[in-house]
């Protein structure tokens, strides 16, 4: 395809104008001598005097470079990797033709000539002399943009912050020297954890997926992996989930190497300071990141490790488009750039899994001695908790759960995980749990006003209801929030402290005294001391229950992040899940045996075709337009479309979500399988159909999605 000129002079007003322009340019090209020119006769640039522009345009079909002259004013300051503006589209004014609207954009490269025989318009503006895009994160960028189906300008918006000039202003400091390698410490319970620590630091670049001991050790285990890496003279990454972890990373990394050396990259520090920090690792004054999410890109020089904490965690996952995961980004990296590659958690993902079994990675994980002498006792509600107990495996909390928290407060604080916040529960038949819906509407039902039942959706009265599956009329809360669930435990233990943490307003850490502290998942604050005496998990069936392909990962790993907050086994400390004990994660948990449960899972998605084993791109949209977008498509041979289906309706109660269609639209969507190694081509397959349909103005918008982790 050849370069347009980006949005400058389109052609002369009438035809004459045009041949004359064409003959001239053909009569300077066989000359040797063909040069940019600029409409507005500017002095260009005597050496490369062709800036080719990524504009700031996220829509598929402008998914190219534009050239726009340099002007020899310019020359200096206009650099690839630098920002600018330029004018882009034209239009009439004063009755001839001008520029069109200013808009942002980055230098790429610089060139002698141009595809492009017209006239170039002149780059309107040099924003900054800083290189922020330099050729490295350019490359990865491209890359996730193929990998994921989206334009390069929104992956980069995602990879670059937005500019503050007075933190531009400013000079970083000086690098400091690499520090001395650390000792194993902690890492020295896994067999091969010293082993991967010295190749770190010998500059090797080792794969492991990380299997982590419960406890609260894995942030000084991550930094040490980063140190050995500045050890040997290299950059590193730590990506985590939220911004508690990144603290805590950031507070042992900071201890094991002093100040100085590396800078931690989250949303709390606030735009300007973020942004300054960014500006110090892309200057290479620091070479050591720690951040979330949107740290994946960090433009790390000379980068020796990247490494990613419970790549299971939804936040990993950006809601930006084109929606790259942070695992795949980092797996981009360490294999572009040579660097090692840590992916560690609690529990373990089929991704995770898959790299081990395709020998991409190495598996480092501790020994079953050592994993029973740190992990806690987990108890279920079994046979005999039934017999003594008639209405156990029903109730929300059996006489085991009491016995388990009553024996806790003796020694310490208990943690209460609740799988939900707030307050109203939903309802759900007493008899089979089925959700109690409205007939009218499918809402979800409510005890309202005077104890009368309706929906919450539409408000109709229900006075008569009956469960459409087995005919009961009996209701009972399907899932209890957590300070609901606080108010009753405070009743049953008054003289015992109640504490909350959850969205609005999350802890961080309690003291190493008898409490209840009650928390939804991901919340759970850390313990002081030797952590909690005990844990009860609630609601376990609400978990699992999920219309979810990781309904049961995402429950065992909630379990899992909870659980390794308790004492060990050896010093007393007890986890109970209410869940049904034959389940697999409610095994897996009770084992304390992620591995083999990923495992498992992934030997199913094996035989059914679904990710991580093949590639799957979601296409949503109104139903007639995903048809014509599948039909256009020059799909990879070998394709299987499921589909397309109705999306379910959100509920109005929830904030919305990226992924929702519009309000008031019926939305399908249909689900495009293929065989590994054809993710590449799937990818370029839908992203050229929907830059051919926005070209044509065919139908309404398409989104597509590549390898949602989300698949229900």
């Amino acid at each position: 395809m050849s370069r347009q000129n980006g949005r400058a002079e389109e052609g002369a007003s009438d035809v004459g104008e045009q041949l004359a322009l064409i003959r001239e340019a053909v009569r300077e090209t066989k000359a040797g001598r063909a040069k940019p020119r600029t409409w507005r006769g500017a002095e260009l640039a005597a050496e490369l005097p062709v800036a080719r522009v990524l504009v700031d345009k996220g829509l598929v079909h402008l998914d190219r470079y534009f050239d726009y002259a340099v002007p020899a004013a310019m020359d200096a300051e206009a650099q690839p990797g630098v920002r600018v503006r330029v004018r882009f589209g034209a239009g009439e004014k004063g009755g001839r033709r001008e520029g069109g609207k200013l808009v942002s954009g980055f230098i790429v490269e610089r060139v002698a000539q141009s595809e492009y025989r017209g006239v170039l318009a002149p780059i309107a503006q040099v924003l900054s002399p800083e290189r922020v895009l330099g050729p490295r994160l350019l490359a990865l960028c491209r890359a996730v943009a193929d990998r994921y189906a989206g334009t390069l300008a929104d992956v980069v918006q995602l990879a670059v912050p937005p500019r503050r000039a007075r933190a531009e202003a400013k000079s970083s400091p000086e690098p400091l020297p690499p520090n001395a390698p650390p000792d194993p410490g902690s890492w020295g319970r896994y067999a091969a954890g010293p082993g991967f620590l010295t190749a770190l630091a010998r500059g090797d670049a080792p794969r492991a997926v990380w299997t982590a001991l419960p406890g609260a050790t894995w942030p000084q285990e991550l930094a040490r992996a980063a140190a050995a890496a500045l050890a040997g003279g290299r950059g590193a990454l730590v990506v985590v989930p939220d911004g508690r972890a990144a603290a805590r990373v950031d507070a042992a990394l900071g201890e094991l190497i002093g100040a100085g050396r590396h800078v931690l990259l989250t949303a709390d520090a606030g735009p300007e300071e973020r942004y300054r920090r960014w500006l110090a690792v892309s200057r290479g004054s620091v070479r050591a990141v720690v951040g979330t999410r949107a740290a994946m890109f960090a433009p790390v020089a000379d980068l020796g490790l990247v490494a990613l904490w419970d790549d299971g965690d939804a936040s990993h996952s950006d809601p930006h488009a084109p929606q790259p995961h942070a695992r795949e980004v980092l797996i981009q990296r360490s294999v572009s750039e040579r660097a090692g590659f840590l992916l560690g958690g609690l529990s373990c993902t089929v991704e995770a899994a898959q790299l081990v079994e395709t020998g991409w990675a190495r598996p480092l994980a501790a020994e079953r001695e050592q994993v029973r002498t740190a992990a806690p006792r987990v108890r279920t509600v079994g046979d005999g908790d039934e017999a003594r107990d008639a209405a156990a495996r029903a109730a929300r909390l059996p006489t085991m759960a009491w016995q388990v928290v009553r024996e806790g407060l003796k020694h310490g604080p208990v943690l209460v995980q609740v799988p939900r916040r707030g307050y109203a529960p939903r309802l759900a038949c007493e008899r089979c749990r089925t959700p109690a819906r409205c007939r009218a509407c499918a809402g979800p039902l409510e005890a309202q006003a005077a104890g009368e039942l309706g929906c919450a959706w539409c408000g109709r009265p229900e006075p008569d209801w009956h469960c459409a599956e087995c005919g009961g009329a009996r209701l009972r809360a399907q899932i209890v929030g957590a300070r609901r669930t606080a108010e009753e435990l405070g009743r049953a233990f008054p003289a015992v402290p109640v504490r909350t943490s959850g969205r609005d307003h999350v802890l961080a850490s309690v003291p190493e005294v008898p409490a209840l502290v009650v928390s939804t998942p991901g919340a759970e604050p850390v313990a002081e001391g030797g952590g909690y005496a005990a844990a009860l998990l609630l609601d376990g069936w609400a978990l699992l229950g999920r219309p979810d392909l990781r309904a049961g990962e995402e429950a065992l790993r909630r379990w899992l992040g909870a659980a390794a907050l308790v004492r060990g086994q050896a010093e007393g400390g007890t986890v109970a899940v209410i869940a049904e004990p034959t389940l697999r994660p409610v095994q897996a948990l009770v084992r304390w045996d992620p591995v083999g449960h990923a495992v498992r899972e992934l030997s199913e998605r094996a035989e059914l075709g679904f990710p991580p084993v093949s590639r799957m791109a979601s296409v949503a949209g109104r139903a007639e337009d995903v048809v014509e977008l599948l039909r256009a498509a020059e799909l990879p041979e070998g394709a299987e479309v499921l589909g397309p289906v109705p999306l379910p309706v959100p509920d109005p109660g929830r904030p919305r979500r990226p992924g929702d269609p519009p309000a008031g639209e019926e939305w399908e969507r249909a689900l495009v399988r293929v065989r590994p190694g054809q993710g590449t081509a799937l990818a370029a397959a839908l992203k050229a159909a929907r830059a051919a349909r926005l070209v044509k103005r065919e139908g309404e918008a398409v989104r597509v999605r590549i390898d949602p982790p989300d698949l229900g």
